[in-house]
């Protein structure tokens, strides 16, 4: 998370913004390595990943929206993405009483490949296209499956058997 605001104090087009971004993307993928190698992984360390997720996710985008020249439609098919995940997590609240952030393989292909294209979006739309189709598929079935009791229920007692290893 520190990292991801270390991206707030440098310029864009400047080489220590992009070693803190690719420091991020590297301990994030690390981390979650890390973890399920040692047979750490908890609950709480899964919301922070998501968290800090969040933190980069939003850094990144402070700096680099202002200077993207992306069209109106790609705008609102963010917005879209969004919604379904307010969507997703206002029904975690009401269904289980907290938010919920399910590490589907789906939304750890969005994550990478959203690293991967955003330092392409300076040339072509295509890549942030590709991220934007995959994100859609990903925040769906992360509504399904907070939606889809079972499905939620098997998850969350196999990261909490996980971590009681």
């Amino acid at each position: 998370m520190a990292g991801s605001f270390g991206l707030l104090f440098y310029d864009v087009t400047g080489v220590v913004f992009w070693i803190i971004y690719g420091l991020c993307g590297i301990s994030d993928i690390a981390d979650g390595w890390l973890a399920r190698k040692l047979k750490c992984v908890s609950r709480t360390g899964a919301l922070l990943d998501s968290l800090a997720d969040f933190c980069f996710v939003v850094c990144f985008a402070w700096k680099l929206l202002p200077i993207l020249e992306l069209p109106q439609w790609l705008w609102l098919w963010v917005g879209v993405i969004v919604a379904i995940k307010v969507v997703n997590q206002l029904s975690a609240l009401v269904m289980y009483g907290r938010c919920c952030f399910p590490h589907t393989l789906a939304n750890k292909w969005a994550g990478i490949l959203l690293f991967i294209a955003v330092p392409m979006t300076f040339w072509s739309i295509v890549p942030i296209t590709i991220v934007a189709s995959v994100s859609t598929f990903a925040a769906i079935q992360e509504g399904h499956f907070i939606r889809t009791k079972n499905n939620l229920k098997e998850k969350v007692r196999n990261e909490t058997t996980s971590s009681n290893h």
